[in-house]
């Protein structure tokens, strides 16, 4: 009996995604609307699928930032005597929704902070990651725009950071090939791995030389996330490839992992919690007898990293939960 090549395929389909654990998305993969991708072909900014968002403890309520209107900030919440951190969230996210909360949050009761989101969703949905990847270039470009917008205001630059998860860290990284001067400090959260080393060259991807300070945290690296040292200072985290308290089937492990990047460094953000890196020869994934502590004093991940830190340093976190986690 002779099946048809679209019987295999579906029957491929519905193993992959049970396997996945996901026999709910069945429904959605044979509907034709749900691989409308969408590429953007412009290249002005602002956009009207990238928005940006201020929150400060001194207002209820996001209030939409609208580049285009120069007195946007003045009317807004945004106190200039503040830093300022813009966060930008990844594949598959949004700006609205965990892992990116907890890091918004951690900076509001830390205070101190003017929080930019980017919200760049509607370009960024599954399962279209090749078009998300494609679309990382009009967003850094339109995010630059904000940055400059800031300085335009009267904004330090050594007073505005960006914290980018997956995508979003490079993004922050191509932010600064649209900037006439580069960024003082960028923090890549498990930046994406998934086909940006193959097809991305450095101009487009988060590398050292994107800011005065670079910082990577690894939590699912050699899969999801980056291997090796990308930045100035890299921390590797409980080895860097799977994160306790992430468990399931290996993609789910995975994916469990790479969020947990976001959830390590909003930790760090609170007040009174550290986690400190021991100096260490090894890459990231870091395994086994390729692990070899170096001489050298512990150093803080996250908030608290000096900006002078370099090198590479392995971090250990005893925990059983996933993100969010005790």
């Amino acid at each position: 009996m002779r099946t048809p090549s679209a019987f295999v395929i579906l029957a491929g389909t519905c193993l992959v995604l049970s396997l996945a654990g996901a026999e709910a998305l069945l429904v959605n993969v044979l509907d034709v609307r749900y691989w409308r991708c969408v590429f953007k072909k412009t290249s002005q900014c602002p956009d009207d699928d990238i928005k940006f968002f201020l929150y400060t403890r001194n207002s209820m309520y996001r209030e939409m930032v609208d580049v285009a209107r120069p007195a946007s900030l003045k009317y807004s919440s945004w106190d200039p005597d503040h830093k300022n951190v813009i966060i930008i969230h990844g594949f598959n996210g949004t700006e609205s929704k965990v892992p990116m909360t907890f890091i918004r949050n951690a900076y509001l009761v830390h205070g101190g902070y003017n929080v930019f989101t980017v919200e760049w969703a509607s370009l960024t949905r599954f399962p279209c990651y090749l078009s998300a990847l494609s679309n990382t270039k009009l967003v850094a470009q339109c995010s630059a725009q904000l940055y400059s917008f800031l300085t335009a205001h009267g904004a330090l630059a050594t007073k505005i950071h960006c914290v980018g998860h997956s995508l979003g860290a490079h993004i922050c990284g191509m932010m600064s090939g649209y900037l006439s001067h580069k960024q003082h400090k960028i923090i890549g959260l498990d930046p994406a791995r998934p086909l940006v080393r193959r097809y991305g060259s450095e101009e487009f991807r988060l590398t050292r030389d994107d800011a005065h300070v670079v910082q990577v945290i690894h939590t699912n690296a050699g899969a999801l996330g980056e291997v090796s040292q990308v930045g100035h200072v890299d921390f590797c985290v409980n080895g860097g490839r799977f994160q306790p308290g992430c468990r399931g089937h290996r993609l789910r492990r995975a994916r469990c992992s790479h969020f947990q990047s976001a959830c390590y460094f909003a930790q760090t953000v609170m007040p009174d919690r550290r986690f400190l890196g021991v100096p260490c020869s090894a890459g990231c994934p870091a395994t086994g007898r390729s692990v070899g502590r170096l001489p050298g004093r512990a150093m803080p991940m996250g908030e608290d990293t000096p900006d002078g830190a370099s090198g590479m340093y392995c971090v250990t976190i005893r925990h059983n939960n996933d993100c969010p986690f005790d």
